[in-house]
């Protein structure tokens, strides 16, 4: 990632942490998993996270392509 790019992400992060219901709400496997999907320059990305009690724990960033499937077994394997 170039420095604007990490700068952008930085954006979005800080913007989770300030709206943590800015994403949306995955069902299934990925239920209590939050999806926040955002452009860096011309590419669709998605920031996967969960609320905690006091906290965001990001978990998983990357281009939409196949992004649920390896989520999930992202998930499964924490």
């Amino acid at each position: 990632m170039s420095k604007a790019e990490k700068e952008a992400l930085d954006r979005e992060v800080r913007n989770i942490a300030e709206n943590p219901n800015i994403g949306d709400e995955k069902k299934g496997d990925l239920k209590s998993v939050f999806v926040h999907k955002f452009k860096l320059q011309t590419n669709l990305y998605l920031l996967a996270y969960r609320k905690t009690r006091v906290d965001i724990e990001l978990i998983m960033i990357g281009s939409q392509e196949n992004y649920y499937r390896d989520s999930k077994s992202h998930i499964k394997s924490t």
